[in-house]
């Protein structure tokens, strides 16, 4: 049977993040590095099939294609259940779901690649101005995941297991650190951030190791 492979670009945060949902569960894939910043994304047999031309794409072993980072996640979580990434009962499993969509949905979508792209080279916009967008949209973000953190994070996000919050909330400080964005004021963040990182599941997946590194 083939492996799963996963089609992703070393600093894409929502790559990174179902890099850790696999290495959470244990499963093996085949790396497929895709070069957003050389377009990549846009020619191929991936631009062919991934539609969005977005990563990551992961493809089964059964030749399906998903994509959409959360819901690989959630696909993993529910063909593999353990470990699992979601708690079992349905209001925590709906607070794990508002603390990684206050990231992946109200933090990154405003500060990925293709919208810098768009605020320097179509709205003409200065590098300073871009920078600071950036960081008003982390500042803005990270104030909220601080407060909920303060409500539900034990040893890691949520309680004492990683999982799918935490496999968001790692790669945007990763961004937040690469774009020199203040973090003094997130400490509960922080410190969930370095629990994490210091598990295999998230070092071993950092964007420094990844074989597209560069």
């Amino acid at each position: 049977m083939a492996a799963m492979k996963l089609y992703n670009y070393f600093r894409s945060s929502a790559s990174w993040r179902v890099r850790i949902g696999l290495a959470l569960k244990g499963l093996d894939y085949d790396y497929a590095a895709v070069h957003l910043a050389r377009d990549e994304q846009f020619a191929g047999p991936f631009a062919q099939q991934q539609v969005s031309h977005l990563v990551p794409a992961l493809v089964l072993d059964d030749g399906h294609w998903l994509s959409q980072s959360m819901a690989i996640l959630e696909y993993l979580d529910e063909a593999h259940p353990e470990p699992p990434l979601l708690p079992r009962e349905a209001l925590a499993r709906a607070q794990v779901r508002a603390l990684a969509q206050d990231i992946g949905c109200d933090i990154h979508p405003l500060n990925n690649l293709r919208v810098l792209r768009y605020l320097k080279n179509d709205l003409g916009q200065e590098q300073a101005t871009v920078d600071r967008w950036y960081r008003h949209w982390i500042a803005t973000g990270l104030a909220v995941v601080e407060q909920r953190l303060l409500r539900t994070a034990g040893r890691f996000s949520f309680g004492d297991a990683p999982g799918l919050a935490d496999c968001l909330l790692v790669p945007q400080v990763y961004n937040a650190e690469r774009f020199e964005c203040p973090l003094g004021d997130y400490p509960t963040v922080m410190r969930v951030n370095a629990e994490c990182l210091a598990l295999p599941a998230f070092a071993n997946t950092h964007p420094s190791v990844c074989p597209d590194a560069a």
